[in-house]
């Protein structure tokens, strides 16, 4: 009894272990852990997954800088302007739209499900460019032809859809910047932890304000799932970036696909 009583909280090694080898998927996967095996309200989840989802980032992002895997100057440029377009919608825009969006006949387009099917279009997308496309340059060109331009953009259009559909945005960050800056798949996933820990706090601390946390659950799922991102990241040591790059296109593309097929089912 005692076994199955723990086993949620079993979950957390797989949200850091999927997190230190794919460097996303963390609020992918501690959200409905939340909601579907411990019970926790939606709103609540989403704060309590930026504080889990910030704290394995940052394990992650020390055992990365140690080896090198973290571009700093792409992770800033990208990750500053990402912060100020998640902030923008999160506080001008999220909660002044009708809950309402079009209706046609008995059709309704809610608030929520057009959130839903945008968060599963875009897991669609990056998931096929990742499957599809070959590994192709090497680090010191992928630093040299790098563009703080196109760095700069990508983060704040990232920074809005982000902010938009709730999420840490890992499982877009990847491939954007394997595909717009360029970096190998390892350099990008190290880069996108730093990214992701400075987002995940950013946000954390807006819920600190209005939200009383359950501290003891989220320090236990927390530590475990610190443990789980140091064993992800020795395994994704002695794999191959290009097997890298395809595991994580399918985890995405599967977790696409259900969201879609849930979404439609309960039109």
């Amino acid at each position: 009894m005692e076994f199955w009583s723990s086993l949620p909280y079993l979950s957390a090694l797989i949200v850091g272990f999927v997190m230190g080898l794919l460097g996303g998927g963390g609020s992918i996967l501690t959200i409905p852990i939340f909601v579907y095996m411990f019970g926790i309200t939606p709103v609540l989840a989403t704060a309590y997954s930026l504080f889990v989802v910030g704290s394995t980032a940052t394990v992650g992002t020390i055992k990365n800088f140690q080896q090198k895997n973290i571009h700093l100057t792409i992770g800033l440029l990208f990750g500053i302007p990402s912060f100020i377009g998640t902030y923008i919608i999160r506080r001008y825009v999220m909660y002044r739209l009708p809950k309402t969006l079009w209706t046609f006949g008995d059709f309704v387009l809610s608030v929520d499900l057009f959130i839903m099917i945008l968060f599963a279009f875009l897991l669609l997308l990056a998931s096929i460019s990742m499957i599809r496309n070959k590994e192709r340059l090497d680090v010191e060109k992928s630093i040299k032809n790098s563009n703080k331009i196109v760095t700069i953009t990508a983060g704040l259009i990232i920074g809005l859809l982000t902010g938009f559909i709730g999420a840490g945005g890992g499982f877009i960050i990847v491939p954007v910047l394997i595909f717009l800056t360029r970096l190998p798949v390892k350099l990008a996933i190290g880069t996108s932890l730093f990214i992701i820990m400075m987002k995940s706090f950013i946000g954390f601390l807006g819920d600190l304000q209005t939200v009383e946390m359950d501290w003891h659950f989220l320090i236990t799922f927390s530590i475990l799932a610190a443990l789980g991102i140091l064993i992800g990241i020795q395994v994704a040591k002695r794999t191959k970036a290009k097997n890298l790059k395809v595991i994580f296109g399918w985890f995405i593309l599967v977790v696409g696909v259900y969201i879609i097929f849930k979404e439609i089912s309960g039109i």
